[in-house]
């Protein structure tokens, strides 16, 4: 009688499916990106511009729909936009600029000449801003830092009084770890240095939110410093305690040519009048 031998048993194949499940899990693991470190969303020093923390900490809700009063349109200009198209600002009714010059004593804008003479040359009434860093100099100091890079002060009836660009610190702690107290001294030392370098009064930059916050929504400058705002939106909304007024609004960060455009309030004779003091 014949004897049965069980056949050898044969290797099993792995299922399609699961072949195709493993090599979808392994190509997600292999593209997923490395876990965010705090220091990823941190920009590089020097890096920061007017506006840079508007549309993250008080909003984006679209552009003018118009105004009672003359307004003059002007735009503000760092690095971040290198050489500018001034004559295409120019031919699109742009008639003023601010260029930022410097950040707290470390940094000056490598384009500085091209975008503060240029902007001059098409026929533009031009200043220049700093960008407040209170966190790592004193205010006096920074103040002179401007002075000496650029934030300087001609009655030549083109230039406007150097601006402090005091907003939400991108580099960290909002209020630049100072208290509110703290921070008005700081800009009280600014103001009074750079007063006391140029003989004029420096224009205030700032968002009323910001200044609420870290200043205690302070009163003591509205006297004798312009006030800039920013505020993207169809109106300017609330000012900062003691303005009244505005004298320059920033309102969006989206426009042509150059991003941040802004609003004087008022007509090209009386900018002329800032700018001769």
């Amino acid at each position: 009688m014949p004897v049965h031998r069980p056949e050898p048993l044969r290797p099993r194949r792995p299922r399609l499916a699961g072949l195709l499940l493993t090599a979808v899990l392994a190509l997600t693991l292999a593209t997923q990106p490395s876990p965010a470190t705090a220091d990823d969303d941190i920009p590089a020093r020097g890096s920061a511009h007017m506006g840079m923390g508007v549309a993250a900490h008080d909003g984006v809700h679209g552009l003018p729909v118009g105004t009672l009063a003359t307004q003059t349109e002007g735009v503000d200009v760092s690095s971040y936009q290198g050489d500018v198209a001034w004559s295409t600002l120019w031919n699109n009714g742009v008639r003023w600029a601010y260029v930022k010059a410097t950040e707290g004593t470390y940094y000056t804008n490598p384009y500085f000449a091209q975008q503060y003479n240029g902007s001059y040359n098409v026929g533009m009434i031009r200043g220049a801003y700093h960008f407040a860093t209170p966190d790592t100099t004193n205010g006096a100091t920074q103040a002179d830092y401007f002075v000496d890079h650029g934030g300087g002060w001609s009655r030549d009836g083109k230039t406007l009084p150097g601006a402090l660009d005091i907003e939400w610190n991108p580099y960290g702690d909002d209020c630049y770890g100072k208290t509110q107290s703290a921070m008005v001294t700081w800009i009280r030392d600014f103001l009074n240095q750079y007063k006391a370098r140029t003989g004029r009064d420096a224009v205030i930059y700032t968002t009323t939110s910001w200044w609420t916050q870290c200043t205690g929504n302070y009163s003591g400058f509205a006297s004798a410093n312009p006030l800039w705002v920013a505020r993207y939106a169809s109106t300017v909304g609330d000012l900062p305690a003691g303005w009244s007024y505005h004298t320059m609004w920033q309102y969006t960060s989206s426009g042509p040519t150059v991003g941040d455009h802004n609003k004087f309030n008022g007509a090209l004779d009386r900018l002329q009048a800032l700018a001769n003091g």
